[in-house]
């Protein structure tokens, strides 16, 4: 039986810590946009406060979250047990991105291990949070991180990341520009 909060209990941010792994949910406001269902691992997730979150967004082939929040805000993330007795907890708010050098980077970023691969923080104002039975999800069992994403990361070094970001990075699958791509942040870059 689902159950909604006003915030972040501490039963929920218990659970959210022992979770090995989240889902991040945004999608544009055109009724033909995609959306978008990310699945994040490593320790990237924090609880700022009871309703505040935080995760550290490391670079990949698409940039669709924000997107999606530099746009309209929405955004849902997901953490469902595969151990233990089940679970499924969402959060949902108002999201937003936050880029090295912005006001916000530095008092955000000592909350994680920032990563050469560390592309953003993706904060999220908590609205409501959900809790239901997860009775349908199965057992998992955590063998350990992933290492490509690092190795990846190490090989194409600080300038082939920049530029692979503003290949890959700066518009959406819809077209939508990311917050790298706004006239702020692109004036801090050279071409």
């Amino acid at each position: 039986m689902a159950k909604f909060f006003d915030s972040i209990q501490d039963q929920h941010q218990s659970f959210i810590e022992k979770q090995k792994m989240f889902f991040v949910a945004s999608a544009p406001l055109a009724a033909n946009g995609h959306v978008n269902l990310s699945p994040k691992g490593i320790d990237s997730f924090k609880v700022l406060s009871a309703n505040k979150v935080a995760y550290m967004d490391i670079i990949g082939s698409g940039n669709e979250t924000s997107a999606h929040v530099l746009e309209n805000g929405r955004i849902t993330l997901m953490f469902c047990a595969f151990d233990g007795p089940p679970n499924i907890l969402r959060l949902y708010g108002k999201g937003y991105t936050v880029l090295p050098g912005d006001e916000e980077w530095e008092s955000l970023a000592i909350n994680f291990e920032i990563l050469l691969a560390t592309r953003q923080i993706i904060v999220a104002d908590v609205d409501k949070v959900q809790t239901s039975c997860g009775f349908s999800v199965p057992y998992f069992t955590y063998e350990g991180e992933r290492d490509q994403a690092y190795k990846w990361a190490a090989n194409k070094g600080a300038d082939g990341l920049e530029a692979y970001k503003k290949e890959k990075n700066l518009i959406s699958l819809d077209g939508l520009p990311t917050a790298l791509n706004t006239d702020e942040n692109m004036s801090k870059w050279s071409y």
